[in-house]
């Protein structure tokens, strides 16, 4: 990784990536599976699934803001502890039960809070990268992200084998032992940087602007399609297509293949092409996913439509975070959570539309809606370019009655992302 962080840096860069691939494998190793652990063995209805899902996404929505502020207050790794103690804690809880009530209050106590882990991940790195100078943090987010993706290539066949193996109680276990491991390169990281005194002085201190807010809706409207089909798809290839379980394993497994290099790709892409212009085209690819996943009723032409899916999240995966926090560089913490946040948001969105559509009108209507739902995101983020030249407004700008901005001198400009 030298050509990312530099030598110098790679003591630092090193435990950033293996903190990442810890948790992608405990987020995919459960993730394709909760649902059907819903279904299967506590028995509960589509709809009742889907209802725990947002009820674990509003806690995680809850506890992702709190910790985005408190580390833009304080810098530390301490949030970060914290996202992945509950969960590994609430895991364990889960092989206790399957009282949908007690489902519930595990979901909202423990689970919601391993949602703030990955934004608190990618706020240490870019504190850290940008320490570094250079391109290391352009080149430092599509890196990690990659092991990310490498990570759903691992986890979700690891799920399958342990639910084969020994069924659910085992696959949470293991689970909870993979959140309470990414600690440990945490540990090893040391003490994460202090801000340059302009960025301590301007954190709390930015406006979002309309523009800002199109973009915000766009990236909600892109992760509710996908979690919504990743609430779909295992259900559709199960049950309408009666495919074995392993199936659903091996489909989030090559899109996550898929990932890799298409992640790794970005880090080569020149600074002068617009991130704007190619999270679009990755919008317009996910677009095209879900409309060709619906058609599909076999698994080779099902397997194709993994490549379209790895390529479009690896683009908007990797620029979408960087794109934001390059919107807020004064308030890092509160960036990526913002679009981490439009993740979570998703979550609880996508759990009850998923599973009332699926269960009135069938899993096939519920991945063309998610199709539908990308495509009102590609509009969204086509109208944020036209609707004002700056997508966030520093607190020092005035702004009369007219709605326009006239910056105060003393204040930095609004930045503007690629």
């Amino acid at each position: 990784m030298t050509t990312v962080t530099g030598t110098r840096d790679r003591s630092r860069f090193l435990p950033l990536l293996t903190a990442v691939l810890l948790l992608g494998i405990a987020d995919s190793m459960i993730g394709p599976y909760l649902v059907l652990f819903g279904a299967d063995e506590a028995g509960l209805s589509p709809f009742q699934v889907g209802v725990f899902l947002s009820l674990v996404a509003v806690s995680g929505l809850a506890v992702s803001t709190w910790l985005g502020r408190r580390y833009d207050r304080s810098a530390s790794r301490w949030p970060a502890f914290v996202a992945v103690a509950a969960p590994a804690v609430g895991y364990l809880a889960l092989t206790t039960t399957t009282s949908y009530a007690l489902l519930a209050l595990i979901g909202v106590g423990l689970l919601g809070a391993g949602m703030a882990a990955f934004p608190q991940l990618f706020t240490l790195a870019r504190t850290h990268l940008d320490r570094s100078g250079g391109n290391a943090a352009r080149r430092g987010t599509p890196a990690l992200r990659s092991v990310w993706s490498l990570a759903w290539a691992i986890g979700p066949l690891a799920g399958a084998a342990v639910l084969s193996w020994r069924g659910y109680d085992a696959l949470m276990v293991l689970t909870a032992v993979a959140f309470a491991l990414v600690a440990l390169p945490l540990l090893v990281l040391g003490p994460t940087p202090a801000p340059p005194p302009v960025a301590a002085a301007e954190t709390g201190r930015v406006r979002l602007s309309r523009p800002m807010w199109l973009v915000v809706g766009s990236f909600t409207l892109f992760h509710t399609a996908m979690l919504a089909g990743s609430v779909a798809l295992p259900l559709y290839v199960t049950r309408t297509l009666a495919r074995p379980e392993s199936d659903v394993g091996l489909l989030f497994s090559v899109c996550a293949v898929v990932e890799i290099p298409a992640a790794l790709a970005l880090i080569l892409l020149p600074a002068r092409i617009a991130k704007r212009g190619v999270i679009l085209l990755g919008m317009l690819l996910f677009t095209a996913y879900f409309v060709l996943v619906a058609i599909s009723t076999s698994m080779p032409p099902l397997i194709g439509t993994q490549i379209a899916r790895g390529v479009a999240l690896a683009v908007v995966g990797a620029l979408g975070i960087t794109y934001v926090q390059d919107l807020l560089p004064h308030a890092t913490g509160r960036a990526t959570t913002l679009y981490a946040n439009t993740l979570t948001i998703g979550s609880l969105i996508s759990g009850v539309l998923a599973g009332a559509t699926a269960q009135a009108l069938g899993y096939r209507s519920a991945l063309l809606l998610c199709g539908a739902l990308t495509a009102a995101g590609c509009v969204l983020f086509a109208a944020a370019r036209i609707s004002g030249r700056d997508a966030a407004r520093p607190a020092g700008t005035i702004r009369p009655r007219d709605g326009s901005g006239v910056p105060d001198p003393v204040a930095p400009p609004a930045p503007r992302a690629r």
